[in-house]
């Protein structure tokens, strides 16, 4: 009962973690082989391969590798403009992936209510639920990095909180289980294993139905990405390569035409 209930909890909080690159690709049609860091100097794009593995932006100039690119005063005003909005979308992100957090946590609350737990039980687990859905807001409000949020710092993020959650709800429904025995009710202790691990098959797919009420917010950040989109076309790099910070599916209508230079 220990892993299942770990199972569910983890699943839990990697639905609340903030809005990744798979969630902007499927909406907006938008991804990027880059990781991108706001540097309070400009923004640093970087990756491990292929070259160029590090751009970095700062008030209309360019570096790649290294190495300063020269650009026309027209592409120094559209580097600027890009920057600019670029910084001014990751506040709106922040928020998208907050509201992420709240969503999943009241996922989880419900859930979990509805396993006829212990009322402190069930105060102590809302208590630090509240907690850790705090402490993952703060994260996200500090974060100037998507390597804040690979994979694998999400995973251990998550098995943390199923760690300091699932003692909680699986010794409460061991002791159910336990007294039950006791009293010679075989069934009631089977069922709240059946509870236990129905829990785990049938809450992911709820929740991803939840947080489908997070669509129209990454939604409106849509044409911002695709403005950025427009906005690299026609930059290179110091070796004359397109400048390809960020893709957008042409279907999606965000290839329009780049400013003239």
């Amino acid at each position: 009962m220990r892993v299942l209930l770990s199972a569910v909890i983890a699943a839990a909080v990697l639905a609340a973690m903030p809005v990744q690159a798979q969630d902007l690709a499927a909406t907006c049609h938008a991804s990027s082989s880059y990781d991108v860091t706001l540097q309070p100097q400009g923004v640093l794009f970087d990756r491990s391969t292929p070259a160029p593995t590090r751009v970095e932006l700062h008030d209309g100039s360019l570096r790649t590798d290294g190495v300063a690119v020269v650009l026309t005063p027209p592409q120094q005003d559209r580097l600027s403009v890009f920057q600019r909005d670029l910084q001014a979308l990751a506040p709106r992100v922040r928020q998208v992936a907050q509201s992420g957090v709240d969503m999943a946590a009241q996922a989880l609350r419900e859930e979990v209510a509805g396993l006829g737990l212990a009322a402190a039980t069930r105060a102590e687990f809302d208590r630090r639920l509240a907690a850790h859905a705090s402490e993952l807001k703060q994260r996200i409000a500090r974060s100037q990095s998507t390597h804040d949020w690979q994979g694998d710092l999400i995973q251990q993020y998550a098995n943390q909180v199923s760690a300091d959650l699932m003692p909680l709800v699986a010794g409460d429904l061991g002791q159910q289980a336990i007294d039950a025995a006791l009293a010679g009710d075989l069934q009631s202790a089977a069922d709240l294993r059946d509870r236990a691990g129905s829990l785990v098959t049938t809450l992911q797919p709820r929740l991803q139905q939840r947080m489908q009420a997070l669509r129209p917010q990454i939604e409106a950040l849509c044409p911002s990405i695709q403005r950025l989109a427009r906005l690299q076309q026609g930059l290179h790099d110091a070796h004359g390569q397109p400048l390809n910070l960020l893709h957008v599916d042409a279907t999606s209508g965000a290839s329009a035409a780049a400013p003239a230079d």
